[in-house]
């Protein structure tokens, strides 16, 4: 029977968890709080209060097992201490067998619009993202130690049912014009799955994969397209300058960061086969899946 362990257990890891077979594998769930493993327990999956900011825990043993790590980082500084953690304690007693980490294509930083594969050298320009980069070190260097095996996910911006900026929208706030906007990239959350799942079972060790649908556009068409889908009017437009005054910091570091995604290694290397491959095809499938409540993926 496989052991899994899947650590931070939101949206991504609530579906991976669904998507194992319940009667060859073994799972347990790590969750920040008691109250959302209490909630997960009640949805019949075995959860875990694990704090990794806590250098007093003690953490669950995972020798052997196959885990997926899907917590997200510290939200200051450049440093991921989570893994960090982590890693101090499976020293002692024990490792996994396979990690299948996730990380953000936001590691590549500005690119001006050009294709990325995998071969880019990583170049962040926001802390959130060498604190991605930082984990990723911490996992090769865990890798070479300790003879475990890691797969790295590279992701790009996750839609899907309850990830869709709908409130942003409702608010009016505005965008900049599309001749000003950067190119992005995007995945459904039930593609995510299914890449997470194929990078455990056959994922090369050692690699990284980008993770996207293959279609880049701009940020400005996402909202509007999204906008158009759901009924609602689209951003007013601006223009850079204003947007500088008026938009968040948070936001204006996304909007100087401009690439297209090649998602070639994981199609072909994974052998994925992507449900939702253009936003045409996930939106409605998200809208679906929130009016029918069902996320199994």
């Amino acid at each position: 029977m496989q052991k899994v362990t899947i650590v931070g257990c939101g949206d991504i890891g609530h579906r991976v968890a669904l998507r194992l077979p319940v009667q060859e594998s073994s799972l347990s769930c790590w969750v920040r709080s008691r109250a959302s493993a209490r909630k997960l327990q009640g949805l019949g999956l075995a959860s875990v209060a694990v704090d990794l900011d806590d250098s007093a825990i003690t953490l669950p043993v995972v020798v052997g097992h196959s885990l997926f790590y899907f917590a997200p980082p510290p939200g200051k500084g450049t440093e991921d201490l989570r893994v960090a953690a982590l890693i101090r304690a499976m020293t002692e007693t024990g490792h996994p067998h396979r990690v299948v980490y996730l990380s953000t294509t936001g590691v590549y930083g500005d690119c001006d619009g050009a294709w990325v594969d995998e071969q880019r050298p990583p170049s962040p320009r926001a802390d959130r993202a060498w604190r991605r980069l930082d984990a990723e070190r911490r996992w090769r260097e865990w890798s070479l130690s300790s003879g475990g095996e890691l797969v790295i996910l590279r992701v790009a911006g996750i839609y899907g049912p309850g990830k869709l900026p709908v409130k942003r929208l409702q608010s009016g706030t505005p965008m900049v014009a599309e001749t000003d906007s950067p190119i992005t990239n995007h995945i459904h959350s039930q593609d995510l799955v299914d890449v997470c799942l194929a990078a455990m079972a056959r994922g090369r060790s050692g690699e990284v994969y980008n993770v996207s649908d293959g279609h880049p556009g701009t940020m400005t068409a996402y909202f509007n397209q999204v906008a158009d889908f759901l009924g609602l009017a689209r951003p007013p437009v601006i223009s850079l300058a204003e947007a500088k005054r008026c938009l968040s910091p948070g936001m204006l570091s996304y909007l100087g960061e401009s690439r297209r995604l090649s998602n070639r290694k994981m199609v072909e290397e994974l052998d994925v086969g992507l449900r939702y491959p253009t936003l045409a095809e996930g939106l409605p499938a998200s809208l679906d899946e929130e009016q029918g409540g069902n996320n199994q993926g």
